[in-house]
């Protein structure tokens, strides 16, 4: 039982990360407080599940939510928030009322049933792990989280596009004076985190299922995974979904009428003695 909770943390844990992530490089790279994260992952699951009822393929079903919620993000940043770049307040008011105009029209088309992702043949059922058995699409999103690690990584710390965004998070003036378009560039990697969001909101639906909550839910995990993590670091988003997958898991186990506590304790704790998280720094 312990192994197979331990096992409930970690795929719970990558799921957060493949959200998170993205508000990472929204939030924590861009200086970008998108509160309509949430709703973008619920409204990529909605499409992940519709286009996989017409279509019956699992693998576009992804590709469309990725793709429709990479969209929603550049007319998000290109339609609203290049009026309050810079104003943080401005932001939270701003996306948070688109939040609200994505639920309504989600709840206008799908309505308040919940509904989940189909998973293929080849992910159904359970593998055998030693003598414990356990989901096979549990391990794929397992598996997802870790190669998204992988990737955002690389494109990070081994690209010029990673270069040009974290040159451009410390000195933007300085990097448009050498005729590279920074808000170009900008534009990607807030596509790219909304991208993100669509991803988790179809891995989401198949792993959790969808219900007008659910963007809410998973936005309050993902400030905290970020917020323990430490602004603009992706290790430290990284630790920050494997410190509340854990405790979201045995806290619903050992302790369910706590399991909030069970989280934002230890959170409050934490922010006390680093106040920037684990891997944050002062910009």
């Amino acid at each position: 039982m312990m192994a197979f909770q331990i096992m409930n943390g970690l795929t719970f844990a990558a799921l957060l990360f493949v959200v998170a992530s993205g508000f990472t490089l929204i939030f924590g790279l861009l200086r970008i407080v998108n509160l309509a994260h949430g709703a973008l992952y619920l409204l990529g699951g909605y499409i992940g599940f519709t286009v996989g009822k017409l279509t019956d393929s699992f693998a576009l079903s992804g590709v469309a939510a990725m793709a429709a919620i990479a969209i929603a993000g550049l007319l998000l940043d290109r339609g609203l928030l290049r009026f309050v770049r810079g104003f943080e307040l401005r932001q939270v008011m701003l996306t948070l009322g688109v939040a609200l105009v994505l639920n309504d029209l989600a709840l206008l088309i799908w309505g308040g049933d919940t509904f989940s992702v189909a998973t293929p043949s080849w992910l159904q059922g359970v593998v055998q792990i030693g003598s414990l058995f356990y989901p096979k699409f549990r391990l794929f999103v397992l598996a997802v989280g870790v190669l998204v690690f992988a990737a955002l990584w690389l494109m990070l710390n081994k690209t010029r596009l990673g270069a040009l965004i974290r040159a451009g998070v410390d000195d933007a003036e300085m990097v448009e004076a050498c005729g590279i378009d920074i808000r170009r560039v900008f534009l990607v990697t807030f596509m790219l985190g909304s991208a993100l969001a669509g991803l988790g909101g179809f891995l989401g639906g198949a792993f959790l299922a969808l219900y007008p909550s659910a963007d809410s839910e998973i936005l309050v995990f993902s400030l905290a995974v970020v917020i323990i993590g430490g602004r603009g670091s992706l290790e430290g988003a990284a630790i920050g979904a494997l410190f509340i997958g854990l405790l979201n898991t045995f806290g619903q186990v050992w302790f369910p009428q706590l399991a909030y506590f069970v989280i934002f304790g230890p959170m409050a704790v934490l922010l006390a003695f680093r106040p920037l998280g684990l891997f944050g720094r002062a910009t």
